[in-house]
C-alpha cells in the first residue's frame, strides 16, 4: 500500500460515518409533532455533503495521475461540512436539543479529520 492511499482510505472512512451517522446516531433532532426543524435540513446537506466527499475518496484511490487535485477538491467539501450545521442552515434554538449537543460538535469533528486528511494526502501528492 502506498503512503498516498491511506489519507484516502482514512477520508472513506469519516465519509462512511458521516453519510451513515447523519441518518442515525448523529442525527438531527426528531419533533413529536411529525414536523421538520432547520435541524432536519442541516442533516439532510451533510448527508449530501458526505456523499460528495465518499466519492472524492473514492476517487483519489482509484486515480493515480490527479490525485492531488481530488484532495484539493476535498478541501471546500470539507469545509462546506464545517460550516453546515449552525453557520449556513441553523439548528434549534435550545442549546440542549440533540443537534447542538450531539450532531453539530461530531459533524464539525469529523469534517476537520477529514480536511486534515485532505491535506496531507495533497502534501504526500506533490512530494511524489
Amino acid at each position: 500500500m502506498r503512503k498516498q492511499s491511506i489519507p484516502a482510505i482514512i477520508l472513506f472512512l469519516i465519509s462512511l460515518t458521516i453519510i451513515i451517522g447523519s441518518q442515525s446516531f448523529l442525527s438531527p433532532c426528531v419533533h413529536e409533532d411529525g414536523t421538520f426543524g432547520p435541524c432536519h435540513w442541516a442533516g439532510q446537506a451533510l448527508f449530501g455533503v458526505g456523499c460528495a466527499l465518499g466519492v472524492t475518496a473514492v476517487l483519489a484511490l482509484c486515480v493515480n495521475r490527479a490525485r492531488f487535485g481530488v484532495y484539493l477538491s476535498a478541501m471546500p467539501l470539507c469545509t462546506l461540512g464545517i460550516l453546515t450545521p449552525g453557520t449556513l442552515i441553523g439548528l434549534c434554538h435550545m442549546s440542549t436539543m440533540q443537534c447542538r449537543m450531539v450532531m453539530q460538535p461530531a459533524m464539525i469533528i469529523l469534517f476537520s479529520v477529514a480536511l486534515l486528511c485532505a491535506l496531507t494526502g495533497a502534501i504526500l501528492s506533490a512530494r511524489k
